[in-house]
């Protein structure tokens, strides 16, 4: 019989991915037999819309929240503050109308969103169906092929806490530094990252204030590629991933990339045709990078010192668990795009 917490993940699966056959396929992954039927799964669901919750039964009227489930809540907008109510709810296994109140009420929080979208060409649905349904073959083939990936990216910090590059909702105290003030010539570095599932690689800021080709290259060589070394001596041969951002395209990249990582590296131009515009399924955009700007901008960055220091300890910050998470959250969203034929990805 499934306990109420797999319930409650069930419930998160079935809404991110209108699937029952998905829902069974993730819940033998993670918990082994005993898969749930499809009845019991869309009961769980419904009981959810209707009670905010997937307990068994219902108390007489309105409990006073302890203090220690007040303290999970506050841990919980803390630890994940792009995190809906709704999963949120799931996952501590509360009511929703019990965290609502608590955020709301009690812990003062407020929901500010940032929201920058990329333009979606004619042909963009197709080339990420493909890329969803060939990664996920890929999964389906070796449970370990998500293991080796790493997924890079860049991202421009200002020191007056510019938002240039993601899309975040966050729970807070407070509206982000980053939305607070623009000045149009801020000091800023660009960074680097690379993420894995049990690490990351990084972060590396440029000492450049414009990266082209030929600095990214370089960097790559005399950074990156070391790093790989050692991990390809503990884990197995890497995959490289990358977007198509202009300095990535470039034939000296291209070249490098296919000569340390022949056959195996995503990109535009690469051997994986990695989809453009697609900061839905790009790890670093719907995970990492939100999470580090919230960790610098949470207090006033001083002078571009501060800044460096501030986006090394969020980077050093991140942890195994978040990882696994974020990993975990590709593949539904890999699953969610295949189901929606190549739609821009609506987060719940």
């Amino acid at each position: 019989m499934a306990t109420p917490q797999q319930k409650a993940q069930c419930v998160i699966w079935l809404v991110e991915t209108n699937s029952v056959t998905t829902v069974q396929r993730y819940f033998r992954r993670e918990y082994g037999g005993n898969v749930p039927d499809p009845k019991s799964i869309r009961k769980w669901l419904q009981q959810f819309k209707e009670t905010g919750s997937v307990l068994k039964g219902k108390s007489p009227g309105r409990p006073t929240v302890s203090a220690e489930n007040v303290e999970r809540i506050r841990a919980s907008c803390s630890r994940s503050p792009k995190k809906s109510l709704v999963r949120r709810s799931l996952q501590l296994g509360l009511p929703r109308s019990t965290v609502y109140d608590v955020v709301r009420k009690r812990l003062k929080l407020h929901a500010y969103k940032i929201q920058l979208v990329h333009e979606i060409k004619s042909n963009d649905k197709g080339l990420k169906l493909d890329f969803a349904v060939d990664i996920l073959n890929r999964i389906d083939d070796s449970e370990d092929f998500l293991n080796n990936v790493i997924f890079t990216d860049e991202s421009t910090f200002h020191v007056n806490g510019v938002v240039n590059r993601h899309n975040c909702r966050i729970w807070g105290s407070q509206k982000p530094q980053e939305i607070v003030q623009y000045q149009r010539d801020s000091p800023k570095v660009n960074v680097w990252c690379g993420l894995m599932n049990d690490r990351i690689v990084g972060p590396f800021i440029f000492a450049e204030k414009t990266i082209t080709g030929d600095i990214y290259c370089d960097m790559l060589e005399l950074y990156v590629f070391p790093q790989v070394d050692d991990i390809e001596a503990e884990k197995g041969l890497v995959i490289f991933q990358q977007d198509g951002a202009p300095p990535h395209y470039k034939q000296c990249v291209r070249s490098a990339l296919d000569a340390r990582f022949p056959g195996r590296w995503m990109g535009r131009g690469g051997p994986i045709a990695w989809p453009p515009r697609s900061p839905d399924i790009t790890p670093l955009d719907f995970f990492l990078w939100g999470y580090v700007k919230n960790f610098v901008y949470s207090e006033k960055i001083r002078n571009i010192d501060h800044l460096r220091q501030r986006i090394i300890a969020a980077v050093a910050s991140v942890t195994p668990n978040l990882l696994t998470n974020t990993w975990r959250e590709f593949e539904y969203r890999l699953d969610i795009c295949r189901a929606t034929n190549g739609s821009h990805i609506e987060v719940y």
